[in-house]
């Protein structure tokens, strides 16, 4: 908000923090922010004076119930259920979507495992949301450690196969059509259309356009991987800066980094977040 208040913010490049963007945050020079969260609480008593400053935001809400071996420190589901639904009463529910990604097939987090939390969120965000995003973890150089250090508690991981994709993703559009909830999937590798699942656009023009009127003449992004339908936009997030410790997560290269540089933050840096190098 202190960036917003300034109308610009410096962002250094992911992998050359010498190397600095400066993006313009005034009203005219943004067709509006997307927010991935976890936990969107902090930002909801400032929501108004968005609106007020003239912006226009959706959110895509990342809501899962993994066991704490997956998950150490993100809210609980009752908390982010809570808070979703004080998000929509708010916003309205169009401007939510909910992300149930991205899905671990394991010995713990099985088929049947992803079918009843699934079924649980589903039910309690009936009428809170209208889209939910899926995708499959995506094993990345800087996380297979971690998932590999995970065997020695038992974790198995499982593969993807027909089989039990066709289960999982029959079950899941069932479950998401009884509660009002569109389902479309992320980046995905394999073709899922067949389930009722379209290839999704995270940053979404014809979304974007139909919550807002707003028709914008945007592209697909080409920095993204070849599997994402995101269109065009300016990242203003930083990598190695989020707590929550998730061992599936890609944008943190190192938990104890990621506490240093949330230490060192300087809320009135002219960047986001003030990051050790």
């Amino acid at each position: 908000m202190n960036r917003v208040r300034a109308g610009f913010c410096t962002v250094p490049n992911p992998f050359n923090p010498n190397q600095i963007s400066n993006v313009s945050l005034l009203p005219e020079n943004v067709d509006l922010f997307v927010f991935w969260t976890r936990n969107p609480k902090p930002l909801i008593p400032h929501l108004k004076e968005l609106d007020a400053r003239g912006y226009s935001y959706y959110f895509l809400y990342t809501l899962m119930d993994n066991p704490r071996i997956l998950d150490p420190k993100a809210p609980s589901p009752e908390i982010s259920l809570d808070t979703f639904r004080k998000l929509s009463d708010l916003t309205g529910p169009e401007k939510i979507i909910w992300r149930y990604d991205p899905i671990v097939l394991s010995n713990i987090t099985d088929i049947e495992f992803h079918k009843k939390r699934f079924e649980f969120i589903a039910d309690k965000l009936r009428g809170h949301t209208f889209r939910c995003i899926i995708s499959f973890v995506d094993l990345y150089r800087k996380i297979e450690g971690r998932i590999k250090r995970l065997n020695d508690t038992g974790f198995v991981l499982y593969e993807l196969n027909d089989s039990n994709l066709s289960d999982l993703l029959n079950s899941l559009v069932r479950i998401a059509g009884n509660n009002g909830i569109d389902i479309r999937s992320c980046a995905s590798k394999k073709d899922l259309t067949g389930f009722g699942i379209p290839a999704g656009k995270c940053i979404d023009d014809i979304y974007i356009a139909e919550i807002f009127g707003k028709h914008l003449n945007l592209k697909k992004d080409p920095s993204q991987r070849k599997n994402c339908n995101c269109v065009s936009s300016k990242d203003i997030g930083m990598y190695d800066s989020c707590l929550y410790g998730c061992r599936y997560c890609y944008a943190t290269t190192s938990f104890e980094r990621a506490k240093i540089n949330y230490k060192n933050h300087d809320p009135d840096s002219r960047s986001l977040l003030s990051v050790t190098t």
